[in-house]
This record gives C-alpha cells, structure tokens and sequence, in this order.
C-alpha cells in the first residue's frame, strides 16, 4: 500500500501541470497516509526555498470562554519541542540564512520559514518536531500568555481607534449564533487570564494534527528528494480527530444598529460604517473588493478626494474590508479635522457611498480598479513566500486549487453595473453598524 502510493506521488510529481502554462505558477498537489495535503512548486530562479504551513484553525475555531486560543498558539509554536529547545527554531533558522514567522486570522494559522535552498531539511524537521511533540509546560504556558497580553496593549489597547476597528466591528455579527466572527482573533484579557494548561493542550491535539494541516513547498528543489524527506518526518504523525464544523447564522437585512465608542488614546472624532459581506467563494467578492479600490483605497480614490483633499473635513478617509471562510465585513471610515463633528462625518461618508448607488462609477475608476488589482496579482509572485501564500490561500479559501488559473479573470470581468448592484445590496442601512469614536469624556457632547 505504502510502495503504490510513493510511486503515485512521484509520478504526480513528474508530470506536468496543465495549470502551469496558464497561471504561471506550476504546483503539484499529494497527502500523506495521516492527512497531511502537500503542495509543491518548483521555482529554479534563485536558490531559496520557503516552507509554508497553514493549520486549519483561527478563531473562528474557539468556543465561548476561550477566545484568543489560536492566536496565543502562534506564540507558544516558537517555544521549543521535544528536539529544540526554547526559542531555537528562530535560532535555527537565523543562523541557517533564512528568515521564519507565523501569523493568525479568523481562518488560519500560519507558520513559515524562508531558507537557502541547500536547508529546506530543516524547515521541514522544525516543523515536523513541533507538530510532533510542541512543548506545553506550565511555564512556556505563562510566559506566552504574558507576552499576548502585552501585544494586546501594545497593538490595541493604547492605539487610538485600534479598539474600535479590532472589537467594534466584530459587532456586526450575534456572538450566540456566530461567535466565530463575533469575536476578535487577539482574544480577550479575561479569556486569556482563566485559560488552563489543560485546555491550551486539548486545543494543540484536537487542531494541531496532519489531517488539518497543509504544507506548501516553493522554491529551488528537486520534488522526488523533498516528497522522500516529507514522509521521512512527516509520515508517522498519528491522525487527529476531525474537528468539528463551524457554524454562523447571519442575516444581510438585520436592521442598522450604532454605537458610541469612548477612545482614550483618541484626540479626534472618527465614524466607521461597517457593513456584512458573504463568505469569500460568493460570485459578489470581486466586485466588492474592486468596490473598495475604487471608494477608499488610496490618494485617487473617491473617499479622500471628497473628503480629504475637497471638504478637507477628514485627515483621513477609506475602507476596509475582510473577505474570510465565513461572512466577512466592508468598512467605511474616517477621522476628523480639526472642528469637525462626527455628524459631518457620517453625512458624508454615507453620502459617497449612496452617490455610487445612485450613480454608479465611471468607466476610467473601474479600469484604474481592474489594473491595481491585476498588478497585485502580478507582483504578489515575486518571491518564493508569496507564491507558497498565494498556493495556501486557494487551498483553503477556494474550492479548487483551479480556481488560481480563472481568478484573475473575475475580476476583470467585473462591470460598473456589477458595482453598482453589490453596493445597493450590501452597503445599505439595513445591513449596517456604525462606530462613531469620540475622545474619552466627550460621548454626551
């Protein structure tokens, strides 16, 4: 059975992709006995190679009580395992001439190395150990949940307008029928104080497994030698259990809803429309995203124009958005100039977003949005890690690692009536919560 499969995986590997020609980007696609989904591209250019390893585990994934679970285990990943100890991963890697980081959203957890290509061995043994044997003590325990909570200071707590973008929006989803988009990836002080070493352990063994990872390999290596080193360390991990689905229930008509939120750290006034948007694979992504190319992004866009450079009401103006495996959300914002009320802000960010209901958009806006976009997706391969993220990112967002070949072409199909309908049924009222920040001692002013 073993033997059948290798020979399958190196013939998968000799042959040609006949996606290569046309994304530009060859990638072949294998799993191991245990689960584990392998993806590997090889790119000679230059002799580096990256390891890229997604977990399918975010904070969508915690329950109530538990928030910040898997952003805390980005952290405590780098605490050492049962070959490396305490902060060598970094050491290892470092000293090799490479470079490694992790990062958390609602969805993923993601740890990567970029090495010499001559080292692909170790970033592929550094992350086989810590899938095998992560060091979960009471004391690495204690001192990661230390430091998330110094970076929740840092990052959110004394940076003005950061707690209403980080928590505020997550109002726009019911935690009791979606807490996984209802809450903050960085998780909660009060979470993070009643966590137990026991429960930060069942949460490595029930989402830390081969069977709900992926390991992306790009770079400057032979595939016959990289598939032989992924099963030698990879290949006995036991498989976990299945996690269990996430649900969210949400409703795009819930109502306008509205807050005043009280910022220490804030000495302006800021508004933040945000509104629900569906899951990443909806037909409507496109179109919203190229959506808010054209309303907030950047000098040209129509935000800072009227708001920033005409009306000069606002320092600063544009959007936001989070396109996700679940429901998502689109933002509005802007922050005040001197002597300007929040009202002023309201009207006229509300009022840009109407004139493109009404009005649509001009055809050079939409084509000045298509080539940013398409320029995007150009650059976004330029290094053996973006191409390893990019290869992750249709993985797991996607239905199909195919969708990479017709992506690009969505969105340039994308019309101004597409604009135009994806704002009247999303940026509405009715689908809307609006953050009015105001500096502390202010809010009944």
């Amino acid at each position: 059975m073993i033997v059948g499969l290798a020979c399958l995986v190196v013939a998968s590997v000799l042959l040609p992709s006949p996606l290569a020609a046309q994304t530009g980007v060859p990638y072949h696609v294998d799993s191991l006995p245990n689960g584990l989904r392998v993806i590997l591209s090889e790119d000679h250019s230059t002799p580096v190679v990256s390891v890229d390893v997604w977990y399918d585990v975010g904070s969508r994934n915690e329950q109530v009580g538990r928030s910040g679970f898997a952003h805390l285990f980005e952290h405590m990943m780098f605490q050492g395992s049962q070959h490396v100890g305490k902060g060598q991963h970094f050491q290892l890697v470092e000293r090799a001439g490479g470079s490694v980081n992790g990062t958390t959203n609602e969805d993923h957890t993601a740890y990567y190395q970029e090495l010499p290509a001559n080292r692909l061995n170790l970033g592929l043994w550094l992350e086989a150990d810590r899938m095998r044997s992560l060091a979960i003590t009471p004391v690495n325990f204690e001192n990661q949940r230390q430091a998330v909570k110094e970076e929740r200071r840092l990052r959110v707590d004394n940076q003005p307008y950061a707690p209403a973008l980080t928590e505020g929006i997550t109002l726009l989803y019911d935690s009791t029928t979606c807490f996984g988009y209802a809450h903050s990836v960085i998780g909660s002080m009060a979470d993070l104080d009643s966590a137990k070493v026991g429960d930060v352990q069942a949460f490595f063994d029930l989402y830390y497994a081969p069977n709900n990872a992926t390991l992306t390999v790009v770079g400057d290596f032979d595939p016959v030698d990289a598939l032989q080193l992924i099963r030698q360390y990879f290949g006995d991990l036991p498989r976990g259990r299945e996690p269990p689905p996430v649900s969210c229930d949400y409703d795009f008509a819930a109502g306008a809803k509205r807050r005043v939120w009280e910022d220490e750290h804030a000495n302006l006034p800021a508004v933040i429309i945000a509104y629900r948007t569906p899951a990443h694979q909806h037909a409507d992504t496109p179109a919203l995203s190229l959506l808010g190319t054209i309303l907030g992004g950047g000098e040209s866009s129509r935000l800072n124009r009227a708001l920033v450079r005409q009306a000069r009401t606002a320092l600063a103006a544009g959007t936001q958005s989070a396109s996700r495996l679940g429901p998502g959300f689109f933002a509005a914002f802007a922050v005040a100039n001197q002597g300007i009320g929040p009202d002023t802000l309201e009207r006229q960010l509300s009022a840009e977003v109407r004139r493109i209901i009404d009005e649509g958009v001009a055809a050079e806006e939409l084509s000045k949005a298509r080539n940013q976009f398409r320029a995007g997706n150009m650059f976004g391969r330029q290094t053996t890690m973006q191409v390893a993220e990019r290869l992750q990112h249709y993985a797991h967002l996607h239905d199909s690692l195919e969708d990479m070949r017709t992506d690009l072409d969505r969105y340039l199909a994308v019309t101004a009536e597409d604009i135009r309908r994806v704002a009247a049924t999303y940026l509405v009222p009715a689908n809307s919560f609006t953050i009015v920040v105001v500096p502390k001692g202010e809010a009944g002013q």
